[in-house]
């Protein structure tokens, strides 16, 4: 099944998400070399692709997990809620109707 893992990011947290990113995407890229990763991605603070001093308030990854349980364990272990760049933490199943 599908499930939405909605980050949101601690204010003034963009030092340490740059610090803790290589880790975070190779966590991702094992999502897509299994297939599993639909999306993700930063989503940034102000409407600008490219945010920079800005920086980004939280990420979004819509992958599939064998239970909401396994979501919830690998969204738990990753490195920006290790670290504390994440003030919130959300997973939840997801339906995919479109497209």
């Amino acid at each position: 099944m599908l499930y939405v893992i909605i980050g949101e990011d601690r204010p003034n947290s963009l030092s340490a998400r740059m610090d803790a990113r290589p880790a975070h995407l190779e966590r991702i890229q094992a999502l897509v070399n299994e297939g599993r990763l639909i999306i993700g991605g930063p989503m940034p603070a102000i409407d600008s692709e490219n945010p920079g001093e800005d920086g980004f308030q939280g990420s979004v990854i819509i992958a599939e997990f064998a239970s909401l349980e396994d979501a919830e364990t690998w969204a738990f272990s990753d490195p920006y809620q290790l670290e504390g760049i994440f003030e919130t933490l959300s997973v939840r199943p997801f339906k995919q109707v479109l497209p």
